[in-house]
């Protein structure tokens, strides 16, 4: 049967009229699902600590890779790894044989070389006493010189006196001719005067012949001054020929004590010795084994000084700027399980090095932004127990907490109560004008509002807050709370969807002891 038209427009709006009240109550029924949230008071905390977690390892203040000085077989070691040793202690003894045979060459060798310089010393003296005759002999000739000179002298003042004579019986030979020539004098006084001036002649050339003979013996002495000089010379130039074989010789004989030192020490060093006082870590060296030591020595083991026991961690980029030497930290060595050991930050490295860079030196390679950095952070362990001192290894994986900053009495809220937001160009609903949003400079990105939702009654509001430094789990609040409000610190699927002004129902918190209802952790 056909239906009329009004029929049609009758059912029309009943069905209208039905999808309309199933869409009301629909909502009505949703709007009273209200989600339930998890809140905490805002209180003080009467302390709260900023910290920076890191893992590295135990390394102990200083290794000791010891390596042979000698060439040889190892014919003894006397430790074994994980022993104590201290300074001085025979460890590694190499066959000494070879070494004993050319330390005691080379001390014959040495002995020759001193027995070369006291011969030299020897020839010096002898030469010393050449030198010395060769000058009392000069001094005798240059005495007889002088003595050669007076005599000449002397012959000169003969000759002179000689021609005077000659001289007078001339003069007397002249005044008795003219005596005689005049009748006066007779002539035996003329043969007298004449006998005078003959002898006063033979007087004076006997007086020239001994001059010349006085000169004859000055020039020999003359000569025999020189030629002793020129000895005196060659005896002098022989001490200094002998002077200078002798520093030759102890040159020589210093090479050879050099050498002989070498050797000796060379002999010594076939027992190695511990050079500090420590664990021994590793021994790769073998009985039996050759050793090498010329530019590839053997390495025969490694020991450790764990006097000072360091933990070298690698802390992140974003978080060195936190660490500062001598802040105190906690240290928890993986083979320890949960025993803590205190210390201090001893050293930062100023120098980032890659997570992917195993030789440590940063700059070496090219730069790469895309992969994280650290730092090396060194943490001095304090007050360690004996027990706690003789289990540590270097090596051992271990994880430092330090304590960065540390504030009293301060406003603190669970970290997963904050909220960042991104900023809306309209005022916030009921909010004070301060907190409005301001404008963001065009094709700059928004930044975003960091913040906590707070329980004001049944409706959720939104309070934009300045934070300080983080704990573990806990969050300073330095501004935009008050004690004793309410925040809203979960679940996270709600905390997530949560809006300005929604209408939310508080759900208990779990008491200590209790497991947390499904949902209510992040």
């Amino acid at each position: 049967m056909a239906v009329s038209r009004k029929k049609k427009i009758i059912i029309a709006v009943a069905a209208v009229a039905v999808l309309g009240l199933i869409v009301v109550v629909s909502i009505l029924a949703r709007g009273k699902d209200e989600p339930e949230v998890t809140v905490v008071k805002v209180e003080t905390r009467p302390e709260l600590k900023s910290t920076v977690t890191a893992s590295g390892e135990v390394r102990p203040i200083r290794f000791v890779n010891l390596t042979s000085e000698v060439q040889g077989r190892i014919v003894e070691i006397s430790v074994n790894p994980g022993d104590h040793v201290t300074t001085g202690q025979p460890l590694v003894r190499v066959d000494p044989t070879q070494l004993e045979s050319s330390a005691e060459a080379q001390a014959a060798t040495a002995q020759a070389a001193i027995s070369d310089v006291q011969n030299a010393r020897t020839s010096v003296l002898s030469a010393e006493n050449a030198v010395s005759q060769a000058q009392q002999s000069l001094a005798a000739n240059e005495v007889a010189l002088a003595q050669a000179r007076q005599s000449v002298n002397t012959a000169q003042t003969s000759v002179d006196r000689a021609q005077v004579d000659v001289a007078t019986a001339q003069r007397e030979l002249k005044r008795t001719t003219d005596l005689i020539e005049s009748g006066v004098a007779s002539r035996s006084e003329y043969d007298a005067a004449q006998d005078r001036l003959k002898t006063a002649q033979v007087a004076l050339k006997t007086s020239q012949a001994q001059l010349e003979a006085a000169k004859i013996a000055v020039e020999e002495a003359k000569a025999r001054v020189n030629q002793q000089r020129e000895a005196v010379k060659a005896a002098q130039n022989g001490v200094t020929q002998a002077q200078n074989s002798v520093h030759s010789s102890e040159s020589r004989a210093n090479a050879q004590q050099a050498l002989l030192r070498g050797q000796s020490s060379q002999r010594f060093k076939a027992t190695t010795l511990s050079p500090l006082t420590g664990v021994v870590v590793d021994i790769p060296a073998r009985v039996g084994q050759f050793t090498l030591a010329s530019t590839s020595t053997t390495s025969l083991m490694t020991i450790a000084d764990m006097t000072t026991i360091n933990v070298e961690v690698n802390v992140d980029e974003t978080e060195i700027a936190q660490v500062e030497e001598g802040q105190p930290a906690k240290v928890k060595v993986d083979a320890m399980g949960e025993k803590e050991i205190t210390g201090t930050v001893t050293q930062k490295n100023p120098l980032a090095v890659s997570r992917s860079d195993t030789t440590g030196s940063g700059l070496g390679n090219r730069v790469n932004v895309q992969e994280a950095k650290e730092f090396k952070v060194v943490i001095e362990l304090k007050d360690i127990p004996n027990d706690v001192r003789d289990s540590l290894k270097p090596g051992m994986t271990a994880t430092a907490t330090v304590t960065t900053k540390t504030k009293q009495n301060v406003l603190a809220v669970p970290l997963q109560a904050i909220v960042e937001k991104t900023p809306t160009p309209t005022p916030t609903p009921g909010g004070p004008a301060g907190q409005q949003p301001a404008a963001t400079p065009v094709g700059e990105k928004p930044k975003e509002i960091k913040g906590v939702y707070v329980l004001d009654g049944k409706k959720v509001k939104f309070l934009p807050v300045e934070t300080g430094i983080t704990g573990e789990s806990d969050i300073e609040i330095v501004s935009g709370l008050q004690p004793n409000m309410e925040v809203i610190t979960g679940p996270s699927r709600v905390l997530r969807t949560l809006k300005e002004n929604d209408t939310v129902k508080k759900q208990a918190a779990a008491k200590p002891g209790e497991t947390p209802k499904p949902g209510d952790s992040k």
